[in-house]
């Protein structure tokens, strides 16, 4: 039997997909996968995992899927024996905190260690990968990176199939994050399909915004590595902007973002599929945090504090 946790961090990126760089965040919370072989045949799952009202059911068969295309891709004999696999942690699974890739990178480790299989990193990640496509279709790979690596990552996904740009970027600066839940599970594959859609459409109004964004980027990764919080506020901004832009901020995240920025944050934005889910927002102190907290909570939506950096 073995039992391995995986951090998870903020969301799925929209413009990942398209080969453009993104920056994510680990979180002090975390998925723990514990791996029980029994005697029999196949596989049972027991999802204890705490959640978002609904978020297990509406995702269910994508995860059934998943652990099969993890067991599948790590080849392991599921016809002599009996895997008994559970599901626990306090991260609170949500659509855009990236709870799929903490699933399937915590499973990865587990069979790994149940299986002495002495898989390296690079190796789980490439199983999380292969489980984040049963969410996703064509996972970005940065959601399972994130939570395989953990910290600060840059990630630039490789178009022609190679090798993915990969840089672990320290922060001089811990930052108090703010993370507000909608309560709305929205399908990913769905919204990303409208993107994909709205791209052909109208190409030259997607080729600015990337643009816009690519600059972004590279200027919010200037910012983290310096510690600059009021730049990385600020650009969070910009970045939210270009999100509804690409029609995938809902009318309840941008409600989150304004209660957020009314009270205090120096940034907030969507993260994740969008059109519910997700929107985290960045404080300058803890006073701020737990002002911004109390004021969602106040709306009737959950909300966490947690550090990133």
């Amino acid at each position: 039997m073995a039992k391995f946790n995986s951090h998870f961090r903020n969301k799925r990126n929209h413009f990942v997909v398209y080969g453009l760089p993104a920056i994510a965040s680990a979180l002090g919370s975390f998925t723990t996968a514990e791996v029980k072989v029994v005697e029999g045949n196949g596989w049972t799952v027991d999802d204890q995992r705490l959640a978002t009202p609904g978020y297990k059911k509406q995702k269910f068969n994508e995860a059934v899927k998943s652990i099969k295309n993890v067991i599948e891709y790590l080849k392991i004999d599921t016809e002599n024996q009996k895997l008994e696999i559970t599901f626990t942690g306090n991260l609170i699974v949500a659509s855009g905190v990236g709870a799929s890739a903490a699933q399937c990178t915590s499973l990865s480790r587990a069979i790994n260690d149940t299986f002495n299989l002495s898989l390296s990193d690079e190796r789980i990640n490439e199983a999380a990968y292969e489980g984040e496509k049963a969410y996703h279709g064509t996972p970005s790979g940065i959601d399972n990176t994130a939570s395989t690596y953990g910290g600060l990552i840059w990630f630039v996904k490789n178009l022609s199939g190679g090798k993915n740009t990969m840089e672990l970027l320290q922060s001089p600066k811990r930052m108090s994050l703010v993370i507000l839940n909608s309560g709305i599970t929205a399908s990913t594959t769905e919204v990303v399909a409208d993107v994909r859609r709205l791209k052909q459409e109208s190409p030259q109004k997607f080729e600015k915004i990337f643009s816009q964004y690519e600059k972004l980027t590279t200027e919010a990764k200037k910012a983290l590595l310096e510690g600059n919080i009021t730049m990385t506020g600020k650009l969070m901004n910009r970045n939210h902007k270009l999100l509804q832009d690409i029609t995938v901020s809902g009318e309840v995240n941008d409600k989150l973002v304004e209660i957020a920025l009314q009270n205090n944050a120096i940034g907030a934005k969507m993260t994740g599929t969008g059109r519910g889910g997700l929107v985290i927002a960045l404080a300058e102190t803890e006073e701020v945090q737990d002002k911004i907290a109390e004021a969602v909570e106040k709306e009737g939506y959950d909300a966490w504090k947690t550090m990133i950096g």
